[in-house]
């Protein structure tokens, strides 16, 4: 498991992978409080609950947030590179917002 950090502190457990993998292991993991996804564009079909959505680019800033309601799909970003996701509140917790830069610690 990876740590999910913004300058230093640490924001979440991070789990990082393709989509069908990360889905079977978010639902038998929910100590994970973040998912990486490389993809561009981000939907909730077949969640439960709603979730927040962080679009970033190659560096790993986020380039958007957003919160989706189950089954929808999310607007498209230009630059994107991959898809944040977390629990509903999440982001408000970490006080992410568009600029700022993500790392990930193994």
């Amino acid at each position: 498991m990876a740590w999910l950090l913004r300058q230093g502190e640490v924001l979440a457990s991070l789990e990082v992978g393709p989509a069908k993998w990360r889905r079977r292991r978010r639902r038998s993991a929910p100590g994970v409080g973040a998912v990486l996804i490389p993809r561009r564009r981000a939907h909730s079909f077949g969640a439960r609950r709603a979730v927040d959505v962080a679009y970033l680019d190659a560096d790993l800033v986020v380039v958007a947030t957003s919160r989706l309601a189950p089954n929808r799909l999310g607007l498209p970003h230009r630059g994107v590179c991959s898809i944040l996701e977390a629990e509903a509140g999440a982001f408000e917790r970490w006080r992410l917002r568009p600029g700022d830069r993500l790392e990930i610690e193994e």
